[in-house]
């Protein structure tokens, strides 16, 4: 390169450098406007000295449960009878101390945000932290419920190791088992970030209120929701794409239900495939029933009843 070429690059850097100076220095203004948060009200933002729980401690805290609820399937070592006990007391030991915090910064965030009476946040933090612990046997045999007619009713199935490694329904099924028990201890956020992470990785949509029985199967499971208010029976099948919601309302109407029952109840040894809707609290499936594909129910169907769509007339041209 000539000697002339290199004083103009040389000169195009300083140039170029200069303006890129000129730009970092128009950053603290922006910060300051970032900062006067202009008109979002203050629900919008959480700048106080109190942490609010972090998603990456509760997924730590789902990984821990995974490892406890299906011993040896998904420990990063080996787990084997000799070791087993120290390795179930490590991942217990430590769910219950990220509990204990996780669980005390939801419970003060509202104290703090609705400017509640104090109500020894930290206490409760480790009484709910033991009582989902306490709760984890009887998890597991809902979940071995579920993992069994899970393979009773899929041929595709090879066996329940494949069940348990793969099926994105039993994923979403034991995340939302132990956000229940949190739901049920009146823990705020902890729950739903429980069941999102979930709903993020499979697809399927279960809040942490919904009441569910046993031997429950989500077949495929993209795209199912099932709402707060729910009620499941036992022995229920579900497929891809099943709804079980709740009707659409104007907003006065809205604050009037938010603790009332918004959502179907399913009766027990009911099969739903793929694509139906069922929506309204006052809506009752009966037992034994089938909900055909692509159905819209909002209202209650009597026990061993089949629910079909007409058959629709195909035009070849």
């Amino acid at each position: 390169m000539k000697k002339e070429d290199l004083q103009a690059s040389g000169q195009t850097c300083r140039t170029n450098a200069g303006k890129a100076m000129e730009f970092r220095q128009q950053l603290p203004g922006l910060v300051d406007a970032i900062l006067r948060h202009g008109d979002a009200p203050p629900d919008h933002h959480h700048v106080t000295y109190e942490p609010i729980p972090t998603r990456e401690s509760v997924i730590e805290i789902l990984q821990l449960m995974r490892e406890i609820l299906f011993p040896g399937f998904f420990s990063p070592e080996k787990v084997d009878p000799v070791n087993l006990r120290y390795s179930m007391g490590r991942s217990v030991s430590m769910v219950y101390d990220l509990l204990c915090d996780q669980v005390c910064r939801s419970l003060r965030h509202d104290c703090f945000r609705y400017d509640q009476a104090c109500s020894n946040c930290e206490g409760r933090a480790g009484e709910i932290a033991l009582e989902v612990i306490r709760a984890i046997p009887g998890i597991q045999k809902l979940m071995a419920a579920d993992v069994a007619a899970a393979y009773e009713g899929d041929p595709a199935a090879k066996s329940y190791d494949e069940i348990i490694f793969c099926y994105p329904g039993i994923y979403a099924i034991w995340v939302y088992r132990v956000a229940h028990q949190l739901y049920n201890h009146g823990v705020p956020l902890l729950p739903r970030i429980m069941t999102e992470h979930a709903h993020s990785l499979t697809g399927i949509d279960i809040h942490p209120g919904a009441r569910i029985g046993a031997r429950f199967v989500i077949d495929h499971g993209t795209g199912v929701v099932i709402g707060e208010t729910t009620e499941i029976g036992d022995n229920v099948r579900i497929y891809q794409g099943v709804t079980i919601g709740a009707l659409s309302l104007p907003k006065e109407a809205v604050a009037r239900l938010r603790n009332r029952k918004r959502h179907p109840t399913i009766e027990d040894d009911v099969i739903v495939y793929s694509g139906a809707t069922i929506l309204g609290g006052e809506t009752v499936i009966g037992s034994r029933s089938v909900i055909g594909g692509n159905v819209w129910i909002t209202d209650s169907i009597p026990p061993d009843t089949k629910v079909l769509m007409e058959a629709p007339r195909l035009q070849y041209r």
